[in-house]
């Protein structure tokens, strides 16, 4: 079975068909579901939901006064629907502007959409880099902080494919902000050394040979560190 990620989810379910909540029939909305497990603490299963935030839907209008009789608590509930099912469920709300920070509106959408064809791009640009050897374009494609961090972390990790020593010090004298890129760039940089049989002295961190007794650059003895 294939691994979904998040971003595939959110896909598939912006291709579906909004449901209509069966409460008010409007158009319910993409919710993102919070971080924390709520109700029996086991989680919804998927990251996204749809969810009616109609303030002028009968369930919701009447929750406040059932919850209140029931359980003397001022919060009411929702209708939600789990993507790809007509399983309708109410979750608990405790205030109008409940869960409206998690809706996957027409502007987050078109962030999702901008963040997709901007890796898809830098993909294509590293694919043709890769093809070319043209190691000075990903380290600029790595360097750039504009970047999606998923195009930046391949050019980490290609650059020590087609990377030349000289790559060395530009990877080590930038910051990158992200971990996952810092580990990539340290294993490209480990790649690039081994195929030229190469090291950098412990003393001055200017690149020797691997087999080097004295560094060249400060005359220090490495042999043996």
């Amino acid at each position: 079975m294939a691994f979904e990620t998040k971003q595939d989810i959110l896909d598939r379910i912006m291709s579906q068909k909004k449901p209509e909540c069966p409460h008010c029939n409007k158009e319910m909305d993409i919710w993102e579901v919070p971080q924390f497990a709520m109700g029996d603490g086991l989680g919804w299963g998927t990251p996204y939901l749809f969810v009616c935030f109609n303030d002028e839907c009968p369930s919701y209008k009447k929750g406040w006064k059932d919850i209140s009789d029931n359980y003397a608590h001022n919060a009411s509930y929702r209708c939600i629907c789990y993507p790809g099912t007509n399983q309708y469920e109410f979750i608990p709300v405790f205030s109008p502007l409940g869960g409206k920070g998690q809706i996957i509106d027409e502007t987050v959408l078109a962030e999702q959409e901008k963040l997709k064809e901007a890796i898809k791009s830098g993909f294509s640009q590293l694919a043709d880099c890769y093809i070319e050897k043209n190691h000075e374009e990903v380290l600029l494609i790595l360097l750039d902080p504009i970047r999606p961090a998923r195009v930046r972390v391949k050019a980490a990790e290609m650059i020590g494919d087609i990377g030349v020593l000289d790559s060395i010090d530009h990877l080590r004298n930038n910051k990158y902000g992200n971990q996952l890129i810092e580990q990539e760039v340290e294993k490209s940089i480990k790649k690039i050394h081994k195929k030229n049989y190469t090291r950098e002295c412990p003393f001055c961190a200017e690149i020797i040979k691997i087999k080097a007794k004295i560094c060249k650059h400060c005359n220090k003895e490495v042999a043996g560190l």
